[in-house]
Order: C-alpha cells, then sequence, then structure tokens
C-alpha cells in the first residue's frame, strides 16, 4: 500500500519527534494527522520549509517544556489527601484511582487528564504513596498521596 510523507508538527509517541519527516499511511495521516494539527504534507515547497519549520517547532516545544516543568514544581509542592473507609489492617474497602487523584487535583486548581496519572494498579492501603504523573514525555511529576482511614 503507498505511503505519503509528512511533517511532524509535534511529537507523536511511536511516530517521530516534532520536525522529523516520516511516512504514513494516507488514512492515518487524513483522518488524525492532519486534521488535529501534528503533522503538515511534505510537498515540494514544505520540503524547502521544513528548516524552517524545525527551528519554529523547536522553540514551540521549548515553551510548553519551560511551562510544563513550572507545573510539574507545581504539583510536586502539592500534597493531597482522601479519607476512605478501612479495614482493621489498613485495608481499604475500596481503592484510590487515577480518576479520584485527578478529581482530587481538579479541587487544588490542576486539570490533569486522568490517563496522565500513571497508577500500576488502584490504591488500596492506608498510608503515603507517590503519584507519578506523565506530563510529557520523560517529564514526570510525583505527587504526594496520603490516604487516611475514615472517621
Amino acid at each position: 500500500m503507498a505511503q505519503i510523507q509528512v511533517i511532524l508538527s509535534e511529537d507523536v509517541p511511536s511516530l517521530g519527534d516534532a520536525g522529523d519527516l516520516v511516512k504514513v499511511k494516507p488514512g492515518y495521516a487524513r483522518n488524525y494527522l492532519l486534521p488535529q494539527g501534528k503533522a503538515v504534507l511534505a510537498t515540494a515547497g514544505k520540503m524547502q520549509e521544513i528548516e524552517h519549520h524545525k527551528r519554529l517547532i523547536a522553540e514551540k516545544v521549548a515553551r510548553e517544556m519551560k511551562t510544563l516543568q513550572a507545573q510539574k514544581n507545581a504539583l510536586e509542592a502539592v500534597a493531597l489527601e482522601v479519607q476512605m473507609q478501612a479495614g482493621d489492617e489498613g485495608k481499604l474497602f475500596g481503592s484510590v484511582t487515577s480518576a479520584a487523584i485527578a478529581g482530587l487535583l481538579s479541587e487544588k486548581g490542576f486539570e490533569i487528564d486522568r490517563r496522565k496519572i500513571v497508577l500500576a494498579e488502584p490504591i488500596k492501603e492506608l498510608g503515603e504513596h507517590a503519584v507519578p504523573i506523565k506530563l510529557r514525555g520523560e517529564l514526570v511529576a510525583q505527587v504526594k498521596l496520603t490516604v487516611v482511614a475514615a472517621a
């Protein structure tokens, strides 16, 4: 099947970084990359502009990383606390999920998508837990979450 060349406008996981020239299937480009602004078609004129695009994209990524670093610092300064019903051994009668953590963060003024909260499994014990939040690429914030027994 024929493939088309596109220039990525932003990082796309498992495809490439911003400014890369990649070959993709036409449907993927037409239905996902182009409408969402993640890529532009690599025409002859665009190929000459690729260096200019790379510079603009690098500046855009640098600005985003600066704001994300500030958001990471703000997130790591936050301490979350949730009250849950628990048994005698400290086991919860439910669990703290990524959706619940996203709700706690929104109460503190942070709008974080629950899919960015990386939990191997829901939290089912009392105590302090470090919750990783993947902001972008390798940039991960660690939020402190304290689970206490409800009175």
